[in-house]
């Protein structure tokens, strides 16, 4: 069994959100990725990027929408975004949002401009 303590959880920041990184095959789990998300008030709306698996996302706190004129979601929602669906978080509300998400490990993402990554929190 591999335990990651959330106090020593590693944090990746983009502006106005922060990414903790929790199940990846750097923290002992060759198969998925898990990460706790949260994003700041009004945060969002950029161009949109897709990854080349299925991505989950589940609501803890606040109100999100994964695209532009999609579903807003909210505490105790969850949505499964198939691979290649473009996404496009952004809070919806006043609080911070928060959510957890779940992808198979080793996925790719595609940035709007083409340019592929793999992000340093899924590693």
């Amino acid at each position: 069994m591999h335990v990651i303590r959330a106090a020593e959880a590693p944090r990746f920041q983009l502006p106005g959100v922060e990414f903790t990184g929790l199940a990846a095959p750097s923290r002992g789990c060759t198969g998925l990725c898990t990460w706790k998300l949260t994003v700041h008030p009004g945060v969002g709306g950029g161009e949109p990027h897709t990854l080349d698996r299925d991505e989950v996302f589940m609501v803890v706190n606040g109100t999100v929408q994964l695209a532009p004129g999609g579903d807003k979601l909210g505490p105790g929602d969850a949505a499964v975004v198939p691979a290649g669906e473009p996404i496009a978080l952004t809070n919806l509300g006043e609080e911070t949002a928060e959510l957890y998400v779940a992808i198979a490990a080793g996925f790719t993402g595609t940035m709007a401009d083409g340019t592929k990554v793999q992000p340093p929190w899924a590693q």
